[in-house]
């Protein structure tokens, strides 16, 4: 029986089609213009489902905490990738709680995905699958993507291509259905809108020309907004000049914090306060959280002028006119498996007439200067500009024709997503897979069962125990016995598993295959082989691929 989605009143056309999609199986990518409410959807959709089964991550540390989850690169254990792909697997497998954490979820929500590389993004997929033992991409694990491409890029250092998510192998693998958003929120001035479109497609046409330079306005102290700067020295210096020429007592607000120590340093990186937070009445400041009281009365973004200073509170006039009571808050860091690590509590605020384009992604401003005279990315002035809620709200200090680019292969991946959504055909609902039986045992004793088997199937192994028997032993599936056996060739055991396969007259065949598809996949090794070779098979041959890379040779090698 289908179902149904309350309250679509309050969604727009494409967030309904949208939250259907999700509602649906499979892995989707949940993207659209900035300010369409792709957050907003989300946080519908995971209305009430346990966060341990239903998980968010995010790209990088800042949007992890605006979000209120963990990064992408701690939740998979990928580190900082040291030693590229293989060895930074290996080490994910070695640690307890990324298999924990993976078993016991069904679906992983990823946000900011366009900030991640492919390279990363199928070091991730690599660790689902091998750590679930299951040769589905990501190991069976739901994938909800979200992001929007046409804004920055990934951060690929010492690479002069852009490592993008949706050009690498692992993307098409993924499957993902396109969930697309179209129409913006955050702003109902359809001329800006006319403009951010063609901004976002790097177009400078005649309407966009017009626009700007009809925003153009003198670079002076009194135009009243955000400045928005390319580099972090400009707005900080900027923002210090004009807090120096405001005669009032200058106050000082350390950020407390509590929690674990070895977490400090990167909590420092990625809270959007700053470790000491300087203010004066009459200086001018942007909440850096959402109005959580449910009056909505801020968010983050919003601008306003402190009217008066107190040890715990601020008393702010908004642009909006409405005067608010402001007390300190808590900004929260969380570890891989979701827990609090940190506690930063301040006030939710920072200095505004100055910021990054960065620090700005995620914030509604009222009222926005801005340089666009000098940039370097693609995407770059579309984010910048798509940050104020309304034309009317936007100055211009600079521009120029060569700063408005966008990514062609960018421009030609949405059209090839608009072409698929089109062609859209819904998928079965999504049901919530059943927590498997064991899941009621504490991760102790979870992790004491797992390190016995594993003691077991290595002993066996160095008798040279069938598959088959090491499986009826040990009371599990030969699949299960199969991924024990990658992990322990992972963690840097040594087995000679060349027993395992001596019997299988088609071995060469079939390593050969693996030499010209690769090995993280068995169905195309099936199909290049005409599907006469058992899955179960193709996982033996593949694994005493793995011992051989190990540095042992077969002792009874098969010659072609």
């Amino acid at each position: 029986m289908e179902t149904t989605i309350s309250d679509q009143a309050i969604l727009t056309s494409c967030q309904a089609k949208a939250l259907n999609i999700l509602e649906r199986e499979g892995n989707v990518f949940l993207t659209g213009a900035a300010g369409t409410g792709k957050s907003f959807l989300l946080q519908r959709y995971l209305a009430k489902k346990p966060t341990e089964r239903f998980p968010v991550v995010a790209s990088t540390g800042a949007a992890a905490v605006l979000v209120g989850g963990r990064t992408f690169h701690s939740f998979f254990g990928l580190g900082i990738l040291e030693g590229g792909l293989e060895a930074t697997v290996t080490r994910a497998l070695r640690s307890g709680k990324v298999m924990n954490r993976l078993n016991r979820a069904c679906c992983v929500i990823i946000d900011e995905v366009s900030m991640l590389s492919g390279m990363t993004l199928k070091a991730a997929e690599t660790v689902a699958r091998r750590v679930r033992g299951n040769d589905e991409p990501w190991g069976g694990l739901r994938i909800i993507a979200v992001g929007d491409f046409a804004q920055l890029p990934p951060v690929t250092p010492g690479i002069t291509r852009k490592d993008w998510a949706f050009l690498h192998p692992v993307w098409q693998e993924s499957d993902f259905q396109p969930a697309l958003l179209s129409t913006v929120m955050r702003t109902q001035d359809t001329e800006f809108l006319t403009v951010l479109n063609f901004v976002r497609e790097g177009m400078t046409n005649d309407t966009v020309q017009e626009f700007l330079q009809r925003r153009m306005t003198v670079s002076d102290d009194s135009a009243e907004g955000t400045r928005l700067y390319p580099h972090r020295a400009q707005a900080e210096a900027y923002n210090r000049r004009r807090l120096d020429a405001i005669p009032n007592t200058l106050r000082s607000f350390p950020t407390h914090y509590s929690g674990k120590e070895k977490y400090f340093e990167a909590a420092k990186k990625v809270v959007p306060i700053p470790e000491i937070l300087l203010l004066k009445e009459g200086a001018l400041i942007m909440m850096r959280k959402n109005d959580i009281t449910g009056g909505l009365h801020y968010v983050n973004g919003s601008l306003g002028y402190i009217q008066h200073i107190t040890e715990d509170s601020l008393i702010i006039k908004l642009f909006s006119g409405e005067e608010i009571d402001v007390g300190t808050d808590k900004f929260s860091y969380l570890d891989g498996d979701g827990h609090e690590v940190v506690e930063a509590w301040n006030f939710p605020v920072t200095l505004a007439w100055a910021t990054t384009i960065h620090k700005a992604q995620g914030a509604s401003l009222d009222r926005m200067i801005v340089d666009l005279h000098q940039l370097w990315e693609p995407g770059q002035a579309y984010v910048a500009l798509s940050r104020v809620r309304s034309g009317a709200g936007l100055m211009i200090e600079r521009w120029s024709p060569a700063s408005i680019v966008a990514e062609p292969l960018v421009t030609e991946f949405y059209n090839k997503l608009v072409d698929q959504a089109q062609r859209y055909i819904p998928r079965p609902l999504y049901v919530l897979p059943e927590a498997e039986k064991n899941e009621t045992l504490t991760l102790e004793q979870s992790g004491q069962k797992r390190q016995e088997r594993a003691r077991i199937i290595t002993n066996l192994l160095t008798r040279k125990v069938s598959l088959q028997n090491m499986a009826e032993h040990c009371g599990v599936k030969p699949e299960r016995v199969i991924l024990y056996i990658e992990k322990l060739l992972a963690s840097g055991k040594k087995f000679d598993l060349s027993y395992l396969t001596d019997s299988i007259v088609e071995q060469q065949k079939i390593s050969n295959a693996f030499d010209a598809y690769g090995s993280d996949f068995l169905k195309p090794v099936f199909e290049a082989l005409g599907g006469s070779v058992p899955y179960e098979t193709l996982r033996l041959v593949r694994l005493n691929i793995m011992a051989e890379r190990e540095g042992f040779e077969p002792s009874n090698p098969v010659r072609g």
